[in-house]
C-alpha cells in the first residue's frame, strides 16, 4: 500500500531479490502452528529493506514480527520479491499475505481481502528536483513527464488525474528506484509521486536532492492484503493490530521507522 509509489521505492517500490527469511516470532514452543508466508520487498526505504547488516527490516517487517509475537497459533515467514510480483504471488497462493504499504483500489478489492485495521496513513504528493521552481502542484505537470511504478497506487492516482484532464501528463512507468532518482536529477523526467518520509530517507541516504510540492494527492489508509478465503487470519491480524495500537506500539514503530506518527490522520 498508498502505494502506492515510491521511486520504485518511491514509485511503488520494486523490491529486489527472492530470498526467504523466517520471522523471529516466539512460536516454536507453542506446539503445532500454522505457517503464514508474508510477501514483501527489499528496496522500500524504512518500510521493507535490507539494512547494513544484511537483515530484512523496516516498518512493515517489524510490525509483522510484532503481530507474530502476539499470535502464537501462527508462524510468520517472509518471502521477498519484486513489488510487481506480489499480487500475482498472492493470487497463485505462493504467499498468504502482502505487507508492503498496500492501499485499497477497486481492482485489488475485487480479487483480494483487506484487513479492517489500517496500520499507516499514506500521504502521496508530487515530488520534483530541489532545483525545480516551475512545478508547484500536479497542475503544473501538464505537458511534462511524471514517472511512477507500474501497478502502484501512484500510477492509479496519475492515471485517474489524466483521465479527468485530457491526458495532459506524459506518464512514464518504471520499476527501478535509483533510476527514477537519476531521471529526475538529469531532467529526463520532471516528477514522481511519493511520500514525505520516503523522500526524506532518499535525500539522506543517496543525496537524491528531491522535494515534495503541492497539496496531498491522497491520504489513503494502508492495509495488509490476503486471499478472500483467509477470513480467520484477517480477523486474528485485526485483533493483534488493535492491541498494538492501544498500547502505543504502532505509534512507536511509525516514529522509529518513518520519522513521525503516520498511524493517525492529521
Amino acid at each position: 500500500m498508498l502505494f502506492i509509489t515510491m521511486l520504485a521505492v518511491l514509485a511503488g517500490c520494486s523490491a529486489g531479490g527472492g530470498a526467504d527469511e523466517a520471522s523471529s516470532g516466539a512460536n516454536s514452543s507453542q506446539g503445532t502452528v500454522k505457517k503464514i508466508i508474508v510477501g514483501t520487498g527489499t528496496q522500500f526505504p524504512n518500510v521493507c529493506f535490507i539494512d547494513e547488516n544484511g537483515k530484512l527490516t523496516g516498518y512493515d517487517v517489524e510490525l509483522i514480527r510484532e503481530i507474530d509475537k502476539r499470535l502464537p497459533e501462527y508462524e510468520f515467514e517472509f518471502s521477498t520479491m519484486e513489488f510487481k510480483n506480489l499480487l500475482l504471488s498472492l493470487e497463485t497462493k505462493k504467499i498468504d499475505i502482502i505487507a508492503h504499504q498496500m492501499e485499497v483500489n477497486e481492482e485489488r478489492q475485487a480479487k483480494f481481502l483487506f484487513n479492517d485495521e489500517a496500520y499507516n496513513i499514506f500521504p502521496n504528493k508530487v515530488v520534483v528536483s530541489e532545483k525545480n521552481q516551475d512545478v508547484k502542484s500536479i497542475d503544473d505537470l501538464k505537458g511534462k513527464k511524471l514517472i511512477v511504478g507500474a501497478t502502484s497506487n501512484a500510477a492509479v492516482l496519475a492515471e485517474k488525474w489524466n483521465a479527468e484532464h485530457d491526458n495532459a501528463i506524459d506518464i512514464v512507468y518504471s520499476g527501478a528506484g535509483e533510476d527514477t532518482i537519476t531521471q529526475i536529477k538529469t531532467g529526463r523526467v520532471d516528477a514522481t509521486i511519493s511520500t514525505p518520509f520516503a523522500i526524506d530517507y532518499q535525500n539522506k541516504a543517496v543525496d537524491a536532492q528531491l522535494k515534495t510540492v503541492g497539496d496531498t494527492l491522497s491520504n489513503s489508509k494502508v492495509y495488509f492484503i490476503l486471499n478472500k478465503d483467509e477470513v480467520e487470519l484477517k480477523s486474528k491480524i485485526d485483533e493483534a493490530l488493535k492491541s498494538i495500537k492501544e498500547d502505543g506500539t504502532l505509534s512507536k514503530l511509525s516514529t522509529e521507522w518513518l520519522g513521525a506518527d503516520y498511524t493517525v490522520e492529521e
